[in-house]
């Protein structure tokens, strides 16, 4: 098969890597893609966006399957666009990927159908989500309701804080038209989880569950980011709380999204809070997470293409999905100054020093031959081994040979699974 990969990311690197060792795989491109990604499969100048060159490249080059990446194209209806030219597209259509376009619209479709999440407000104006903010105890969280890279959602611990989060959102904004309404949102305490499933329609298949840090710095310190590493399995987390998110949470959402006439066919991404109370949903989003994926895929035995295809053949609920028992931790190496601004253009050093580690670019690029930095978070190097120590260890020792001016890394990665 020929087949077209859209983004540019570790997700997407990830995601051609893992399709790259399938047999039924003839021919591999992605749109734009990275340095990184070069090496598996040919990158086409096509931005994300451009959907109509997009359909034209696969028209053109005979893609017998096309698999979405990012969030903004799929929330803006790139799935509808290939199905209306009659080209397999793998990915949620737009009213199904408004679960993570519209964080209202998310919560709205949690509380109909009784699913658990944190207690929330909505608003479009902001005095009025200020004298609501000045009625809430703090930690409190405040989210922008529209796509921000990840990075629209604030944790406040103090009124101060709380107050400053809204009004960069909604008035100075931070995140663009995103911050045009906001969801106010309780504190949820606990350990958090991300579960991706493998859904179409109700049929819902998780994968192996993952742990994100989306803090920069370490001990979860510092502005959210769109995350600085990842681990999986979570041996630190019964199985028993697994399944009651997946009964609970994930396949009522998918219910619901039918119910509502916007069958999900997809990656769905559930993001959770594992409370007192038992497992809360934080967010949704309607893809592989990034990094979440650096450390899925790799575990994952049965061949990815097969169960793409499954899905779109309606097969989901008949094939063997399986994984490996081995561990794998993610290790970001970002851009100094990220989540702010940073510099791009500087050379990177000791990629080919990374022994047996995988590394995943994520903002890269190729100038005058060598790789230079092109992004905020620039590599995923991910260590595999039997546990999580050993494949933490294996990461960073790969992450300490790779350099570039200004390399930012947290060093605690999958820590809380070792305690």
């Amino acid at each position: 098969m020929r087949i077209l990969v859209i983004g540019r990311g570790g997700r997407e690197h990830a995601i051609v890597w893992a399709l790259s060792r399938s047999d039924k795989v003839k021919k591999l491109f992605c749109a734009p893609g990275n340095a990184g990604i070069a090496a598996l499969a040919e990158n086409v100048d096509i931005g994300e966006m451009e959907f109509e060159k997009l359909v034209q490249f696969a028209q053109d080059n005979a893609i017998d399957l096309v698999v979405v990446g990012p969030d903004d194209p799929l929330a803006a209806g790139i799935v509808d666009a290939f199905e209306a030219a009659n080209v397999p597209v793998y990915g949620p259509r737009k009213n199904a990927a408004e679960i993570e376009g519209s964080k209202i619209f998310m919560k709205n479709l949690l509380k109909k159908y009784r699913i658990p999440t944190a207690r929330y407000e909505t608003f479009t104006d902001y005095e009025t989500a200020l004298a609501y903010l000045r009625s809430q105890p703090v930690p409190i969280v405040i989210k922008a309701d529209g796509l921000a890279a990840g990075k629209g959602v604030t944790v406040c611990f103090t009124r101060e804080q709380a107050e400053q989060a809204l009004a960069d959102t909604m008035v100075n904004k931070s995140f663009g038209a995103a911050g045009d309404k906001v969801v106010i949102e309780e504190f949820l305490e606990g350990q958090e989880m991300s579960i991706l499933s493998f859904v179409d329609g109700e049929t819902v298949r998780p994968m192996s569950p993952a742990q994100d840090h989306k803090p920069v710095f370490d001990g979860d310190k510092g502005p959210n980011t769109g995350g600085m590493g990842t681990y999986s399995p979570l041996p630190h987390i019964p199985q028993a709380i697994i399944d009651e998110a997946v009964e609970t949470i994930i396949k009522p959402t998918a219910r619901a999204l039918a119910a509502e006439g916007r069958p999900f066919r997809g990656v769905l991404f559930a993001g959770l809070m594992i409370t007192k109370d038992g497992p809360k949903t934080i967010e949704f989003n309607a893809r592989f997470g990034d990094p979440e994926t650096q450390v899925v895929l790799p575990r994952l035995k049965t061949d990815l293409l097969d169960i793409f295809l499954a899905s779109l053949n309606g097969r989901l609920g008949e094939i063997d999905i399986s994984w490996s028992d081995e561990a794998a931790v993610c290790v970001i190496l970002a851009s100094a100054g990220y989540p702010g601004s940073y510099a791009k253009g500087l050379p990177i050093s000791g990629l080919e020093d990374a022994g047996d580690a995988l590394v995943f670019h994520a903002g890269t690029a190729e100038k005058d031959g060598r790789i230079v930095t092109n992004g905020g978070r620039v590599l995923g190097v991910v260590g595999r081994g039997p546990d999580i120590a050993a494949a933490r260890k294996q990461a960073y020792e790969a992450a300490d040979r790779i350099t570039f001016e200004g390399k930012q890394n947290r060093t605690d990665i999958a820590a809380k699974a070792l305690v």
